[in-house]
């Protein structure tokens, strides 16, 4: 059953938290919040979700908050109509999706998971009824101009426009009470160029890798004498494969014959003849290369054991705006990162020295860098110290407190 708008006078704060997406971290993410929330006498918790994630989150419940913690499924069609195409119609869905359960649960604040999408509705001043409105803001783009180099295209001008001028009408909106921002950059940004920038507040990406010590069983992933350089999860094109194989074609022999590249993630169907050609090129140009493809979904004991196993994670991601839960996989395990050097990505790498940072776009590049590492050794593009730090700050129990306040 549903809490009663009447119970609203009094008892715990009241939190609904609306994703309407199964894939990437949800689930993970919002497991964090109800392990927080359960630890909160004075919050109640209600979770809106897709049908694939209900039973999930229903199992992650402890049995002493279940009257405080609530898990709510969609219904096929409100979730088909808040994932349709074109977005316009989808955002607006979200919106009144949000409206109405508030009023359902009696909620006091309304958190969407995701507030890009919500960006357009709330510049139009789409309220909840006198509720607040609250979620996390994934792909801001319109700063990096500040954090790094930028020679935006012209269709990377036209969407830096839209967000400005969403983003400053959405910030005016008094429905809208926080915007929590992936990008620690962000918020300095907001304060100084919008009104109700004072709203834009920084958030710890919670992606923390569950570090398994059963990894015993996982056999050797590299082959000894080599620099091992290791791309994981899925591999569609953004992430940036494709650009990898083709930097092996240029690196010299002698190089070559001292590297080894290990692929370990579900690859994308789109990406598959394409991937077949360059690694049949290789085996005919680069005959020294080690290089393998293991096209599966590993688990997180499995990746744990590669990422520790390896000397450099790959993370050459093709002008992806937002954050990497792989920086932090590597940082936490004391690789260093061969990343991009567009976006919050590369400014994390560079500011945490994390490793180094690319023109990711380019295999000549990528294949120079490569070289340098398998050259000088990874460690001396890596500070431990450094990289430590910055991954103790990235504690899922930060990113639910800092959600779940108000």
């Amino acid at each position: 059953m549903p809490w009663s708008p009447s119970d609203n006078s009094a008892g715990p704060r009241k939190v609904l938290v609306f994703e309407p997406d199964a894939e990437g971290h949800s689930q993970e993410w919002l497991e964090h919040l109800i392990v927080f929330a359960a630890e909160r006498a004075d919050l109640s918790l209600a979770v809106l979700v897709p049908q694939p994630l209900f039973e999930p989150l229903k199992r992650a419940v402890p049995l002493g908050a279940l009257g405080r913690i609530r898990i709510l499924a969609l219904t096929p069609r409100e979730r088909a109509r808040c994932v349709m195409k074109p977005f316009t119609m989808a955002a607006l869905a979200r919106w009144w999706t949000m409206r109405r359960y508030l009023e359902q649960t009696g909620a006091d604040q309304g958190f969407f998971l995701g507030l890009d999408f919500l960006a357009l509705p709330l510049a139009f001043g789409l309220g909840a009824g006198g509720k607040g409105l609250s979620g996390i803001l994934f792909r801001p783009s319109v700063h990096y101009g500040d954090i790094g180099p930028y020679a935006p295209s012209r269709g990377e001008r036209l969407r830096d426009l839209r967000k400005t001028i969403l983003y400053r009408a959405m910030l005016r909106n008094p429905a809208l009470e926080r915007v929590l921002s992936l990008d620690p950059f962000f918020p300095v940004h907001a304060r100084a160029h919008y009104r109700g920038g004072e709203k834009v507040a920084a958030l710890p990406d919670p992606t923390h890798p569950r570090i398994e010590q059963r990894t015993n069983h996982v056999p050797a992933a590299f082959p000894a004498g080599r620099t091992g350089f290791l791309l994981f999860g899925y591999l569609a094109e953004r992430k940036g494969p494709l650009v990898v194989l083709d930097a092996l074609r240029q690196l010299a022999p002698e190089i070559a014959a001292r590297t080894a590249v290990l692929f370990a993630g579900r690859v994308d169907p789109a990406l598959g003849s394409a991937i077949e050609e360059r690694r049949a090129a290789l085996e005919r140009e680069q005959p020294g290369l080690w290089l393998r493809i293991d096209d599966r979904r590993l688990d997180s004991g499995e990746l744990a054991a590669l990422v520790r196993q390896s000397d450099v994670v790959l993370a050459p991601y093709q002008r992806f705006v937002g954050s990497s839960g792989v920086l932090l996989w590597a940082a936490l395990n004391g690789r260093p990162v061969l990343a991009q050097n567009y976006g919050l990505v590369g400014r994390l790498t560079r500011e945490h020295r994390l490793g180094l940072s690319v023109d990711a776009c380019a295999p000549a590049e990528v294949a120079r860098e490569m070289t340098r590492m398998v050259s000088d050794g990874p460690a001396r593009f890596f500070d431990p110290e450094s990289a430590e730090r910055f991954a103790s700050a990235q504690t899922p129990q930060r990113f639910a407190s800092l959600v779940l306040s108000v």
